[in-house]
């Protein structure tokens, strides 16, 4: 047990050169797999603005090859880039952390982040770089998922929505006993979850899970860094007993495909309707080159809007299993070219298991690039691509929950207000006649959270107060 008294930051010193050697591994490839040139489809595009006309029309954008890929790839091969006027190169990114730094450091003109990682890097959250990281709107949402181990299910663990269709509402405390009797039984290094960003909503959703069904996250067990590709190997390997990642790394873990988990949960049975990726740059880009961000976005924005077609699901799935993109192609040749990328594109999502059961459940909202699916609450004109700022402070709260933070920021609306540019993204899209909300905040309300704890960002501070579970929480101590 002694491993549990590591602090946070021992733990990604720990892990940090195994990160990095998988990274620069993966990197060594990363410029051989990156989509090159034009597509015929996009030398037939005709530029609606010229590239004379930008300040800057060559970019290097980046990508991380999981299924959330889709719109950058989209964008390429269908011309959105250069009907803009933009002469794009994609760069395949080895982890979300080289996809984040590259941005920060320059490398990259703009690259899709984690959704938190804009916030935790303008408040210098631990794990994560203090730099004026922008975005301006999302990629996607949902389309993530928690995997776990056998082992895991051989003890007794099932998918959350077989908890609550067994015990109601009783289903978090049901599965609280399950979770914290597997871990119970395990030597300290077998109580580890991975997610792919430290300071991430991913390892936000994992404490948050966790807490809700009684067991403290920073007690309990370790959370690690992993790069996405390298998820299902180290379960495998038995590095870790779960993860969080997103699609197709869930789906490739699962019975009938590497036969080593079963999928828990989607993070959208965690938080309806949560943001998952978001479009990066730094503050000095915008500011530099107005013109270019402005193409970059609404390229972005139509590629979204071409992902989010039904009618053309099954084409995106198919094009990201490219190696320039995830190269996720199953090795038999009778099987589906995209059976690894379509379930959470398509919505028909398999959360595996290993008693035979089909767990296939059709859903519009398995993944969302633009249009939002009638079971989800909405504002009038609200679309994914959207940011709301409400949600930057959500995750604010999450970053002192956990103590990534020393205190919730005083400037915390400011903040916000910086980092998260809906004020740009409802100009932009303005110029392109798509409507958006007319708001930057909104009221998250109890329904849309896995323990029905609803979120009002006009008192931020009460939320975070509310947990029980969280870093420096008062302690009770009782004396006979």
């Amino acid at each position: 047990m002694g491993d549990i008294n590591w602090t946070r930051r021992d733990i990604i010193k720990g892990i940090g050169a195994t990160t990095a050697g998988m990274a620069l591994s993966s990197c060594g490839i990363s410029g051989d797999r990156s989509a090159k040139g034009l597509t015929e489809e996009a030398l037939a595009v005709q530029p609606v603005v010229k590239s004379g006309d930008l300040e800057k029309a060559d970019l290097t954008v980046g990508y991380v090859p999981v299924n959330d890929c889709a719109p950058f790839a989209i964008a390429w091969k269908k011309g959105f880039f250069r009907k803009y006027g933009l002469n794009v190169t994609l760069n395949r990114e080895a982890s979300w952390a080289t996809s984040r730094d590259g941005v920060i450091f320059g490398r990259l003109d703009a690259s899709p982040v984690v959704s938190g990682a804009v916030t935790n890097a303008r408040i210098g959250a631990e794990g994560a770089r203090h730099a004026p990281l922008c975005a301006a709107m999302t990629i996607h949402s949902h389309g993530n998922a928690m995997t776990m181990n056998k082992a895991m299910w051989d003890f007794g663990l099932r998918p959350w929505y077989e908890y609550q269709e067994k015990y109601g509402n009783g289903a978090l405390e049901a599965f609280g006993r399950d979770f914290r009797g597997y871990f119970d039984k395990q030597p300290s290094e077998g109580k580890v979850w991975a997610v792919v960003l430290s300071s991430s909503i991913y390892e936000y959703f994992i404490r948050y899970l966790s807490a809700a069904a009684g067991v403290d996250p920073l007690k309990e067990f370790r959370v690690i860094i992993v790069p996405p590709p390298q998820m299902v190997t180290n379960v495998r390997i038995g590095a870790m007993q779960a993860y969080m990642v997103a699609e197709p790394w869930n789906t490739r873990a699962i019975t009938g495909n590497e036969n080593i988990g079963f999928t828990f949960a989607q993070g959208k049975e965690v938080w309806l309707g949560h943001p998952d990726r978001l479009l990066g740059v730094m503050e000095s880009f915008i500011d530099k080159y107005p013109k270019t961000y402005r193409s970059l976005v609404k390229a972005m924005i139509e590629a979204c809007q071409y992902c989010s077609k039904d009618e053309n699901r099954q084409k995106v799935a198919e094009l990201i299993t490219d190696r320039s993109f995830t190269g996720a192609r199953p090795k038999k040749k009778d099987a589906p070219i995209a059976k690894f990328t379509s379930p959470a594109i398509l919505g028909n999502y398999n959360y595996g298991g290993f008693d035979g059961k089909d767990r296939t459940i059709k859903a519009a909202d398995t993944t969302i690039f633009f249009d939002i699916p009638d079971n989800l609450p909405k504002q009038p004109g609200e679309h994914s691509t959207f940011l709301w700022r409400s949600r930057s402070i959500w995750m604010m709260t999450q970053a002192a929950r956990w103590g990534q933070i020393k205190e919730f920021p005083k400037n915390a609306e400011k903040l916000a207000e910086l980092g998260w540019r809906a004020d740009l993204y409802r100009e932009i899209a303005s110029e392109m006649g798509i409507e958006c909300p007319k708001d930057d905040y909104k009221v998250e309300p109890p329904e849309v959270f896995i323990d029905k704890k609803g979120f009002d960002p006009s008192d931020p501070v009460r939320y975070l107060n509310s947990f029980a579970i969280r870093a420096n929480a008062p302690t009770n101590f009782f004396m006979s």
